[in-house]
């Protein structure tokens, strides 16, 4: 059985969708802007779960990053592709979904060349039940102290995703996650 194809959704400059392309063809060394979110997840204790993406990975392989990431399909609302990506990339159900940083938006070349540029939403939620990541998308997790993280990703940026080391700073600076009792 073939997998079913991707798509993302493209963006003007001022983020106004202007068509879509197969997920599979769109990371390329030139990158077209599109859409994608990116979801802080926390548990019971207040901690964030961290994952290092599978080696098998397109983009950043084998590097530290936030929960999880994705790419609503044309026509998704983004808070349902976020749950839709919980369940596929952790096998996780979330709650208290939240959107912490609406603007986020960056750009950023891998060691292969290949380029991110995303305008992506940045949610914050909380787990409900267990864990049970896709070997296909996460190497390892780890639930950790949301300002030990932020010490390790000041003191050494280049071992985590570039996303991450912009989206953590501005979510303890803009105190989303703390104002929400996560961080």
């Amino acid at each position: 059985m073939t997998p079913a194809r991707e798509e993302v959704v493209l963006l003007a400059e001022d983020g106004t969708p202007i068509g879509t392309a197969d997920k599979a063809t769109v990371h390329t060394k030139d990158t077209p802007l599109h859409l994608a979110f990116s979801c802080h997840l926390f548990d019971g204790e207040g901690r964030l779960l961290v994952t290092r993406r599978a080696l098998s990975k397109a983009t950043w392989p084998g590097v530290w990053t936030n929960s999880f990431c994705g790419h609503p399909a044309p026509g998704e609302a983004i808070e349902q592709a976020v749950v839709r990506r919980a369940a596929d990339e952790l096998g996780a159900r979330i709650d208290n979904l939240t959107v912490a940083l609406p603007e986020f938006r960056y750009r950023a070349t891998d060691a292969a060349g290949v380029v991110e540029y995303e305008v992506c939403p940045v949610y914050t939620a909380t787990i409900v039940g267990e864990l049970q990541p896709s070997a296909s998308e996460v190497a390892e997790w780890e639930w950790v102290d949301p300002r030990v993280l932020l010490t390790a990703v000041d003191a050494t940026p280049w071992a985590f995703s570039p996303w991450l080391t912009l989206q953590l700073p501005a979510l303890y600076a803009e105190g989303s996650a703390e104002a929400s009792g996560q961080l």
